[in-house]
């Protein structure tokens, strides 16, 4: 659920920017999960766009991809962005055309006529609402609300605004009716992102997805490194510890799929005294974490290590003074 990597066997058309995705067998569905996807094929079926708000790393790109390849559609996907103006969703004008036609049929008489047209080409919204895709609209937040008023009328009336051709007399496209629309967004506070309009918030169904139970975040981070049972509650157990009411670290799953992966590839467990896996948890956990102070210095290693000594086995047993011997010293 929290990684992207949730299309396998990507088909890819031959003249869109579009996927048809199928199913992961890495995807994993708990109970938490289950109800989630339920609602929001619900919403789907219903004719609604479905947007997912929550943090990073709580993975609502993946459910996204996830409900795509349910749906069957090919997928359309657009990536917010500060820079979009409104012609980078539906198209624009890339000059003219001219044509000339010359008749000389009466060897003496020449005709000529010559024609003007307008070149438009349709960007990915506009394919999306002509062909009846999935648009996923992952981050959509972070365009600016000016940009994504076209936004509107596609989703309630079903009517797509295209003032770009109205001199052709086609301003306006009805949307296929097959056309579906998934949106993620990041919390305002986050850097890069804009307030969302009311409008377009009140004609989406908003699913607020925050940190998944200790459970599902334990088959995730199983399923996506492959790390025994075991050792994923341990890693998973670290993370939701940095996350709890005495560190509020903003540390997310996806650190901890990153440290599981590592010590996977390399063979070895995670266990409080393993110098390697201090190391890597240092360098993979929330940056926020690391700006933890105490009397004005940084106290990130020595809180990561009490939270590994916390969680994890010792390297070693035995030892009547175990956890003097094998303490780690903190990396200045």
């Amino acid at each position: 659920m929290i990684n992207n990597n949730t299309i396998s066997n990507t088909n890819h058309l031959t003249d869109e920017e579009n996927v048809i995705p199928e199913a992961s067998d890495s995807f994993v569905i708990t109970p938490y999960l289950g109800r989630i996807i339920d609602r929001a094929m619900l919403y789907l079926h219903s004719g609604y766009p479905v947007h997912f708000a929550g943090p990073s790393g709580t993975g609502k790109t993946t459910l996204a991809f996830h409900l795509a390849a349910q749906w069957g559609r090919p997928v359309t996907l657009l990536q917010g962005n500060e820079e979009f103006v409104t012609s980078d969703l539906t198209g624009k004008d890339v000059g003219y055309r001219k044509s000339s036609l010359v008749d000389n049929y009466i060897h003496s008489v020449v005709k000529t006529e010559e024609q003007m047209s307008r070149m438009w080409v349709d960007n990915r919204l506009t394919t999306a609402c002509r062909k009846g895709d999935m648009l996923i609209y992952d981050e959509f937040n972070r365009s600016k609300a000016e940009t994504n008023n076209v936004l509107l009328s596609v989703l309630a009336e079903g009517i797509l605004n295209l003032p770009g051709l109205r001199g052709s007399g086609d301003g306006y496209l009805d949307v296929h009716p097959s056309f579906r629309a998934i949106f993620t967004s990041n919390p305002e506070e986050y850097a890069g992102t804009h307030k969302t309009q009311d409008a377009l918030i009140d004609r989406m169904i908003t699913i607020k997805l925050g940190h998944p139970d200790r459970a599902t975040e334990i088959e995730i981070l199983h399923s996506r490194s492959r790390l025994d049972k075991q050792e994923s509650t341990y890693i998973v157990d670290i993370v939701r510890e940095l996350r709890g009411d005495e560190h509020k670290s903003k540390t997310s799953l996806r650190a901890g799929i990153a440290i599981a992966k590592i010590l996977n590839y390399k063979g070895i467990k995670p266990r409080f005294g393993d110098k390697l896996f201090h190391e890597v948890c240092y360098d993979t956990l929330s940056m926020e974490t690391a700006k933890v102070q105490h009397s004005g210095r940084s106290i990130f290693f020595e809180m990561v290590d009490d939270v590994i000594n916390k969680v994890c086995p010792p390297l070693e047993t035995g030892s009547a003074n175990k956890n003097q011997a094998r303490k780690i010293k903190a990396v200045e």
